[in-house]
């Protein structure tokens, strides 16, 4: 399939961008669809676009605040659901749905037990890590930086780990003081397109699973207009065929499917049978 100049497309056409990271946050179906669909689960749509979302459990609070600084989901976890959290991430705004979606479905999918299928010894332990994702997918220490990155091949994705100590409070409330964060863009460190912060205690199988979205390099579904300005020169997607052609939203429900990864269409080799793309359908708000 030959690749096209993204300002050469019809705006309104889909079409098949990788790497996730610099795909564009896309739309928005995929993380409201495992939580509309995750049993026991309550949803509450405040001041006209502000959807809230709160565990059986009581533990789990998670917001979609359009109007807030960092737009996008806060997702935050309190063993006592009156207490304080004991951790907080933050997607912003422009964080790729797929990269989202890949959090909220095992969060979903561990939350009854307690994350103990995610544990050593349960049926959904790997043994991963984000550093072991990432290095197996040729990401790079980048050597002598303060805070501690990791960086993507191409350099336009990064981890980083915050050293030094800080209290544990102030984590909670500013999403930038978060122990971890992922970003992308044309300069991940210093301008990043989007941000994803994860404080100290957000557990580790968590992370796992958005960075294993995050390196995934497979390509997702986008409208061509939906790609961002500042990545139509860092990113060459390619037209879907017409028998690929799938509505966004009926691909969204397809990719809620309460799994622990989130499946991204393979572009069709030459000649090969052809594919149909899916895509990821009591603290201060953040």
């Amino acid at each position: 399939m030959s690749t096209t100049d993204p300002d050469a497309l019809d705006p309104d056409v889909d079409v098949l961008v990788a790497p996730v990271y610099l795909a564009g946050p896309g739309t928005g179906e995929a993380v409201f669809n495992i939580l509309d669909s995750a049993a026991g689960w309550t949803k509450v749509v405040a001041f006209g676009s502000d959807t809230y979302y709160t565990s059986p459990c009581q533990r789990v609070r998670i917001a979609n605040a359009m109007e807030s600084h960092y737009g996008g989901w806060t997702i935050s976890y309190a063993e006592d659901p009156l207490g304080v959290p004991d951790w907080i991430t933050t997607f912003d705004r422009d964080t790729p749905r797929e990269i989202v979606a890949a959090f909220t479905d095992t969060l979903v999918a561990g939350l009854p037990n307690n994350f103990a299928d995610y544990l050593s010894g349960g049926t959904h332990y790997t043994g991963h890590t984000p550093a072991t994702v990432l290095s197996s997918h040729q990401w790079e220490a980048v050597r002598g930086t303060r805070p501690f990155r990791t960086v993507s091949p191409d350099g336009h994705a990064a981890y980083r780990i915050r050293g030094g100590w800080l209290h544990e409070y102030d984590e909670l409330l500013d999403p930038k003081k978060s122990t971890w964060r992922m970003s992308a863009g044309p300069d991940p460190i210093a301008t990043p397109s989007w941000q994803a912060y994860f404080s100290g205690y957000t557990p580790e199988h968590l992370i796992t699973a958005t960075a294993d979205a995050l390196t995934d390099p497979r390509p997702v579904v986008r409208a061509a207009f939906l790609i961002p300005d500042r990545h139509r020169s860092l990113v060459e997607p390619q037209p879907l065929r017409p028998d690929q052609a799938t509505s966004r939203s009926t691909a969204a429900l397809a990719r809620s499917s309460r799994t622990n990864a989130v499946h991204q269409v393979q572009p069709a080799p030459a000649a090969s049978a052809p594919v149909t793309p899916v895509i990821a359908g009591s603290r201060r708000q953040r």
